[in-house]
């Protein structure tokens, strides 16, 4: 048996395991399909004395009489003799209760199925819809109505019976593949795609993409099938009930691109009727100096005390008039070596969290947005940054001095994300860049990152939204963990903040990387909730540990993150490549000395 590997795959969508020996989706192309389908479709035979009842039987003698189980019926319990016997016996027992017309239904269609069956059954079969439809809606589970339906098509006696049946076929076939596949999403049949996740690639088949908000493929197509139905009144009541079915039915596509399209519209009302916040006031209004504005940073930290040491210590050195740090899990020792004047340690323990009068929030974005909403509601800087422990500003000039220049008429500057490439000897020094940072197209990621880039488009296993620095002193303002909100609405004067960048240290080697994987699908930035990556790190982590175990991560983690120079080389060519030296122990030693271990 050959162990599934991944391989480039340009232009596939997501890409599959494959082997040496695969040829396509169906190796062998129609001819093995056909093969397969026939294989599937062999008669069934009748034992002595065993038939079909005939054409003419009186049918209303079957409306009223119960299929017994096999278990309790006399007829049901001498040996099986035939395919076509056994095929009855299973019928009856998943239909036992039911009227034995229901369970002539059944078997009529079993013979249908198959490449032969005698010659009256298919008008028989007719015979039951034709007088007794409703008989057999009322009675029928949707499995075996979908049965029925899909039989007219290839056994209808006239053209409209078998043109409404095949299409009805080709829809509920459909569904059920892509409903099946759904099921690996990790989302329910009733929750649909969130907007913000949606890819930029174009459809198989050179097909254009359904317009979520204007497209009438699904109108189109649902109605022309209920005309189609119309015209003849032997398949109306069968095709119209499981129509009728099928767009009440609230975990469907079709359900879930309404929910979509109500979702767009909403969004859309929202962004005509909201007012714009008006920009806060400059800095010279305040009486300070416009270029040289006093910042700071706030962060929700939890680990070592020498982890937290490099965060405070880099940023000192940049310059920060503050920083505020909260301590998810404090520790008295930490915040006793990491005195600095210009440091504010926040123990967030029980007692802490009573006084705020809020319950600790069990998920820990909430926690970093409370607590860098206190922070900037207290604030007496100009402006205040909120980024996590693992990351880093990124610049060769003074903070302060980029700020006064760039933040004139913004109430907040977005820093664009740099992340950290794992460097075998432990150094921190290359970094890769976003697409949107090197103005480079969709397909730069695909040139860069073989097998992934088309995945996840910008190569990052870690966000690509980058930071920001907010104006203090807006009112109603909530500092979230990507941006600063006014009641739920981003600031309408946002600006990018040129020569900061955030560098993030995410995965600064596979130990580290793997010892946190696990945490971040469950609770942090790989679990469900895609934003701008294509596919987003859940799946493609749920695929590879599903196909190639670990070592498929691994694979993923060498190509997107392992520091090479031949990743180098394709990241500068596109100039995508950030080198910025950060020798995070030697600033702790400058600004705190010697810190106890542990």
């Amino acid at each position: 048996m050959l162990t599934p590997r991944l391989r480039p795959a340009p232009r596939r969508g997501i890409f599959a395991p494959m082997s040496e020996q695969d040829n396509g989706t169906y190796p062998g192309g129609f001819p093995a399909i056909l093969r397969q389908m026939d294989a599937r479709r062999k008669p069934l035979a009748f034992g002595r004395n065993e038939a079909l009842p005939p054409l003419d039987t009186d049918l209303t003698v079957l409306l009223d009489r119960v299929v017994l189980a096999p278990a309790t019926d006399p007829d049901e319990q001498a040996p099986l003799k035939s395919s076509h016997q056994r095929k009855r016996r299973e019928i009856r027992a998943e239909l036992a209760g039911a009227s034995e017309l229901c369970a002539l239904n059944g078997l009529l269609i079993a013979h249908l199925r198959k490449r032969a069956q005698p010659g009256h059954t298919a008008a028989l079969f007719h015979r039951l819809w034709a007088e007794h439809a409703d008989h057999l809606l009322a009675r029928l589970d949707l499995r075996w109505l979908v049965s029925s339906i899909t039989t007219f098509g290839d056994h209808g006696l006239t053209a409209a019976q078998r043109q409404t049946g095949q299409a009805m076929t080709v829809l509920f076939g459909t569904m059920k593949l892509y409903e099946t596949e759904r099921l690996y999403s990790g989302f329910a049949p009733g929750r649909p795609f969130k907007l913000a996740a949606r890819m930029s690639e174009t459809l198989p088949m050179q097909m254009d993409a359904y317009s979520v908000s204007y497209g009438g493929l699904d109108v189109n197509m649902l109605g022309r099938l209920w005309q189609d139905a119309d015209r003849d009144a032997v398949i109306r009541p069968l095709a119209h009930h499981l129509l009728d079915r099928l767009i009440a039915e609230d975990r469907t596509v079709f359900r879930r691109l309404a929910m979509m399209r109500h979702r767009l519209d909403r969004r859309r009302r929202q962004k005509a009727e909201a007012k714009p916040v008006p920009p806060p006031a400059p800095a010279l209004s305040r009486g300070l100096a416009a270029n040289a504005p006093r910042w700071g940073l706030v962060s929700t930290v939890k680990g070592s005390l020498r982890h937290i040491a490099r965060f405070a210590a880099h940023h000192l050195e940049l310059g920060a008039d503050r920083i505020d740090l909260y301590l998810d899990d404090p520790d008295p020792a930490t915040i006793a070596a990491l005195a600095h004047p210009c440091l504010n340690l926040t123990a967030c323990d029980d007692a802490w969290w009573d006084t705020t009068g809020k319950k600790r929030p069990p998920q820990h974005q909430l926690r970093q947005a409370h607590n860098a909403t206190l922070s900037y509601r207290a604030s007496d800087l100009d402006w205040l940054g909120h980024i996590d422990m693992d990351e880093f500003l990124l610049t060769t000039a003074p903070v302060a001095a980029t700020l006064g220049d760039a933040g004139k008429s913004y109430g907040q500057l977005r820093m664009l994300p740099a992340e950290v490439l794992s460097s075998p000897d432990g150094t921190i020094r290359h970094f890769k860049l976003t697409r949107e940072a090197a103005g480079q197209p969709v397909a730069a990621a695909e040139e860069i990152y073989p097998t992934f880039g088309m995945h996840l488009r910008d190569g990052f296993i870690s966000h690509t939204t980058g930071k920001v620095f907010a104006r203090t002193g807006i009112d109603d303002a909530r500092m979230g963990v990507h941006s600063l909100k006014i009641k739920g609405a981003r600031l309408a004067n946002s600006g990018l903040l040129p020569g900061i960048h955030v560098g993030h240290l995410h995965a600064p080697d596979w130990p580290h990387f793997r010892a946190h994987m696990d945490f971040r699908r469950a609770k942090g930035s790989y679990r469900e909730r895609p934003d701008s990556n294509s596919l987003g790190m859940a799946p493609l982590l749920d695929f590879l540990r599903d196909e190639s175990g670990e070592d498929g991560v691994r694979r993923m983690f060498d190509e997107l993150c392992l520091d090479t120079p031949d990743l180098r080389a394709r990241l500068a060519s596109r100039d995508m490549l950030l080198t910025h030296n950060l020798d995070l122990d030697a600033a702790v030693a400058r600004v705190f000395g010697d810190l106890p271990d542990g």
